[in-house]
């Protein structure tokens, strides 16, 4: 069985989950993750809010941001023993409306009622490329981000038995998201050995352009997926019954 993490943006999978998909794969069993958000922007003009952030990533091209963050993730992902697989979909921040304008000045926003259709868009993308037999894991949505929701809504469209991760960092910024995500839902707490954890953690760290965005430096990156370790024996996921 195929294990296929959907990962909204270039980092999600991992951050969340990288634990559990290094000791997949020690074991033998074929993991990939899909990031869905990560294609290139048919141009290099920026709204405000993303020059913004490329100030903070140090990269001021919207290509070169792409190439550096599938250098970064594709290293993450040999950090951990999985398979990068790269769609074609804009992140939030590269997006615009059917009259040109940009859809977001904030990544913690709704979705914009101009992408009605991108969860289908999306869903009939995953569709094209999963076997009946691979076994899917996709974000809970924790944290309100605009894209994790839209893609939670694409993956819930699929109509197929689904595992949830809590998506990291998000659940230590809003932990009190967590119950009203999983009302109703079942658990299993995976065991993550020592050794996955170090590889978690090497891999959150082969990040280094969000770093600075998501934590306060490398130690904080360490102590906060071991906090999480800790607390749950390993990674979590959850299913509906």
């Amino acid at each position: 069985m195929r294990w296929v993490y959907i990962s909204p943006h270039l980092d999600d999978g991992v951050l969340s989950a990288g634990g559990l998909i290094y000791e997949q794969t020690q074991a033998g069993t074929p993991v990939e993750i899909w990031t869905i958000l990560c294609g290139f922007p048919p141009s290099e003009e920026l709204s405000p809010y993303a020059q913004v952030l490329h100030f903070e990533w140090g990269i001021p091209s919207a290509g070169d941001v792409i190439r550096a963050r599938r250098a970064e993730d594709a290293r993450a992902c040999q950090i951990v023993g999985a398979q990068p697989v790269y769609f074609d979909f804009l992140d939030c921040i590269y997006r615009r409306g059917k009259n040109g304008d940009w859809l977001y000045g904030d990544i913690y926003l709704p979705p914009h009622e101009d992408e009605a259709d991108l969860p289908a868009e999306i869903a009939e993308a995953i569709s094209a490329r999963l076997e009946p037999t691979d076994q899917l894991v996709c974000q809970l949505g924790l944290g309100s981000h605009v894209d994790h929701i839209l893609v939670r809504r694409a993956v819930d469209l699929l109509g197929r038995p689904v595992l949830y991760y809590a998506d990291i960092p998000y659940l230590f910024k809003v932990p009190e998201e967590l119950g009203p995500q999983t009302a109703g839902m079942e658990a299993n707490a995976h065991v993550v050995g020592e050794a996955g954890l170090k590889r978690w953690q090497e891999a959150v760290l082969a990040y280094e352009s969000q770093i600075s965005s998501l934590f306060d430096g490398p130690e904080h990156v360490r102590s906060q997926i071991r906090k999480y370790w800790s607390e749950n024996g390993g990674i979590r996921l959850w299913w509906s019954v």
